[in-house]
């Protein structure tokens, strides 16, 4: 008998038990960083460590839904966005300039209209795919996601593409719209058109909505295609998880077993 599926909710969502029955987007990143790290996450042998650049993020993000879920968030965190005398610390301070900056755009609201935290999941690439979708608007046929960048034109040199690219490029979220845009199609039967509205944590901040030519999401196709035989190996336990030896898991655990030449250090 087949086992039923994990039905997905808002509760459950960042769960193990989901990240083990479904692939995300972040998932998928992860074990491209590193297969060990992300294996001991999944087994529940290591938890990351929370960043203040993430509850940052999760701050930003969460001023565009209910009110209620941002005071809940606010109340939950209290500690690390409040300082002990009194206002906030610097981050959420230039968070709170981020968040008005977006909200005394018209463009950038409009581009936010929309269903907030829906969530989603089908079969592609041979894995059950899980999304959770900042804002969609069924009116339009759109999508939307906020992200935040130190700045909006900063430069990257990415391996994947063999070539300078943008921060959208670089934290693949490029893959991210494409692969939540294939999940939509099979869900609701229709092409969805997705955006990014990304603001900068510089002071002033800077923002854009930026959207995509669909010829760039076929590279992302085949690019997710190309690694996800390995990456379910891994995760079915058919192969052993390759480490990166520099991430915060490979550093905390590991062992040396010899000595290396100075020019590895270039070039490892």
């Amino acid at each position: 008998m087949t086992p039923t599926k994990l039905i997905l909710s808002k509760a459950n969502y960042h769960s193990i038990e989901a990240n083990k029955e479904y692939m995300s987007v972040s998932q998928f990143k992860s074990f491209q960083e590193c297969e060990a790290k992300t294996i001991a996450e999944l087994d529940g042998s290591y938890k990351r460590p929370s960043s203040n650049a993430l509850l940052v993020g999760e701050y930003v993000h969460t001023a565009f839904e209910a009110e209620e879920e941002f005071n809940k968030f606010i109340e939950e965190y209290n500690g690390a966005i409040f300082k002990a005398r009194g206002g906030k610390y610097a981050d959420f301070e230039t968070a709170d300039r981020m968040i008005e900056t977006l909200k005394n755009d018209p463009l950038a609201m409009f581009a936010l209209e929309g269903e907030k935290e829906q969530i989603y999941a089908a079969n592609l690439f041979g894995a059950d795919w899980k999304i959770k979708v900042d804002s969609i608007n069924h009116n339009r046929n759109t999508f939307s996601d906020i992200k935040t960048t130190p700045d909006l034109y900063k430069r990257y040199w990415s391996v994947k593409y063999s070539d300078w690219v943008s921060f959208a490029e670089a934290w693949d979220y490029v893959l991210q719209m494409a692969l939540y845009r294939r999940v939509l199609q099979e869900n609701l039967g229709q092409t969805y058109t997705p955006y990014i509205v990304a603001v900068t944590k510089e002071n002033p901040p800077n923002k854009a909505v930026i959207h995509f030519e669909s010829s760039r999401f076929d590279f992302e196709y085949e690019y997710i295609e190309m690694k996800m035989e390995r990456i379910l190996a891994v995760k079915n336990k058919e192969a052993n998880p390759t480490r990166c030896e520099k991430c915060e898991y490979c550093r905390m655990t590991k062992r040396l077993t010899d000595t290396i030449e100075v020019g590895a250090l270039l070039y490892e």
